[in-house]
């Protein structure tokens, strides 16, 4: 009995090592379909790299990044290698925006793929009133919808709740979500970039 209870865990165990590094895979193999091409409609939501903690201090200013949390040195060194791993995809970038919040900005910039354009519809959720919470997440679905018809991939930068609200989906830090708008303006996922 002892015998088969260890043979069992030991499946089990196994089992869970193979089976999401398939299901890895899958999330990544959209980005063998894209390589080397000028994408149309397509839209990766970023969560920024490395900050530790949670939230915002209570003295948090928007314009003073010695008031927000930040990303570390290795939040810092992850966004480029997340940038890195983006330019050998070699797909055609259309726009790169970002929350305000310094993380995202910096995170963004990290990734050398473009100009950083701010957009305040992606800041951080974390702690809103629900109103706030549900017109910020129409903006950015209504951002990704205008995009359906658009050449190149656009790039948002923000934070995990903003990916959640929008997707259903929690992402690591770093970790991408490549979503397409339909026509009814539903966003499908199609994939993930990984998280570093």
């Amino acid at each position: 009995m002892i015998k088969a209870k260890v043979t069992l865990l030991l499946t089990a165990l196994l089992a869970a090592t193979l089976f999401p590094s398939n299901a890895h895979a899958r999330d990544l193999a959209i980005w063998d379909q894209l390589q080397g091409t000028n994408p149309k409609g397509y839209v990766l939501l970023i969560r920024h790299a490395l900050a530790p903690g949670t939230g915002d201090p209570e003295n948090f200013n928007i314009n003073d990044c010695s008031t927000q949390r930040n990303l570390s040195d290795e939040g810092r060194q992850d966004a480029r290698e997340i940038g890195s791993w983006l330019k050998r995809r070699d797909v055609k970038i259309f726009r790169v925006e970002s929350s305000r919040w310094c993380r995202a900005k910096e995170t963004a910039q990290l990734l050398d793929i473009g100009k950083v354009r701010p957009n305040k519809n992606f800041d951080s959720l974390f702690l809103k009133s629900d109103p706030a919470y549900k017109s910020q997440t129409a903006a950015i679905k209504k951002r990704i919808f205008d995009h359906r018809n658009k050449r190149g991939l656009l790039v948002l930068v923000g934070h995990a709740v903003n990916i959640q609200s929008l997707t259903g989906t929690f992402v690591e830090s770093g970790e991408g979500v490549l979503v397409r708008a339909t026509s009814q303006g539903e966003l499908k996922i199609f994939g993930f970039s990984p998280a570093p």
